[in-house]
């Protein structure tokens, strides 16, 4: 492995050296003054930024992107040979005769069919509740974004807790009151993913509320000054303005928010562990590659999504990016 690394890293760095050398003849081509000393400096300056992108990014996903097309086990590396489309194509068998991961990716579609629009619609709320000068509006502001500081391991724990299945659950303590029986929440098998997708939009909205609260700060006040003039209400200005002025912004959130949700595990996973009615794609490949050592299916399974996701985004940009 230390060898192919050393033959992998030399081409990338012959690639950025190469990529150097042909920026400076360009700007010399081009009669751009051209301070070698100084750029000499700037390309120094970039080459531990390179190198950890290298290591911890390019280095993975070229292995990865390897291991798709081997028997790659954890447990055995001496004994990795190629085995080309074979581990695609018993995702595809396990696929058919709807397995964990057909299970998988309900879940996971369950998941993003719900915070997609859960979040996105949270935090354009949220952005809109704090543009107006209002007292407190600051104050405001830190509490909606501090879930986000918030590690998602600390609010799956804590939400965990607040939806035990038990009566001592808050949750379970508030229904209670008005004599309603406790119920399951991650324990169902039919709504369990609906209740990640709640909370996990909860944990995130606080991001992009500062994304549009941003796009609002563009939008000319003076729109809505003659909206206003012209008769036009609350929700015709949101409708007319807002919304065409946070177009740009609104894809960028959505493509955002659609990856980080295809990409969902660290919530199923701790607060439901490996049940079936809770593994998600990226749980399952997780699942096959660190508990079953299974590297070279995970990294199969990996790569399809990658495609796939890759795929949708695509499209989301060509149908909803503005052509002018």
């Amino acid at each position: 492995m230390l060898g192919s690394m050393l033959i992998v890293f030399g081409a990338f760095a012959l690639i950025f050296l190469g990529v150097v050398g042909f920026d400076l003849i360009k700007a010399k081509a081009n009669g751009t003054q051209y301070n070698m000393r100084t750029s000499f400096v700037a390309y120094g300056l970039l080459i531990p930024a390179v190198i950890l992108g290298f290591i911890f990014v390019l280095l993975p996903i070229i292995y990865s992107l390897g291991y798709a097309f081997t028997d790659y086990d954890f447990f055995d590396p001496e004994g990795m040979t190629f085995v080309w489309f074979d581990q695609f194509k018993l995702i595809f068998e396990e696929f058919a005769r709807k397995g964990d991961i057909f299970l998988s990716l309900i879940n996971t579609l369950k998941f993003v069919v719900v915070v997609v629009p859960l979040q996105i619609g949270l935090a354009l709320a949220l952005a809109l509740f704090v543009n107006n000068e209002r007292k407190c509006v600051g104050l405001f502001k830190v509490c909606f974004f501090a879930p986000v500081a918030i590690s998602l391991a600390v609010t799956s724990y804590l939400w965990k807790s607040i939806m035990s299945p038990s009566e001592t659950g808050l949750m379970n303590l508030i229904l209670g009151v008005f004599n309603i029986p406790p119920q399951s929440y991650i324990e169902d098998v039919n709504n369990a993913m609906y209740w990640i997708a709640i909370l996990s939009a909860w944990q995130g909205c606080g991001y992009q509320m500062l994304i549009f609260l941003s796009g609002l700060s563009n939008v000319r006040k003076e729109l809505y000054e003659a909206a206003s003039l012209d008769g036009a209400g609350s929700f015709r200005q949101f409708l007319h303005i807002t919304i065409p002025g946070l177009r740009s912004i609104s894809v960028y959130v959505i493509i955002t928010v659609f990856i980080g949700a295809c990409r969902v595990m660290i919530q199923p996973y701790l607060m439901s562990g490996y049940y079936s009615h809770t593994m998600t794609l990226s749980l399952y490949m997780y699942t096959y590659g660190t508990r079953y050592h299974l590297v070279g299916y995970s990294s199969a399974v990996a790569l399809l999504m990658t495609i796939v996701i890759g795929l949708i985004t695509y499209l989301q940009r060509r149908f909803l990016t503005e052509k002018d």
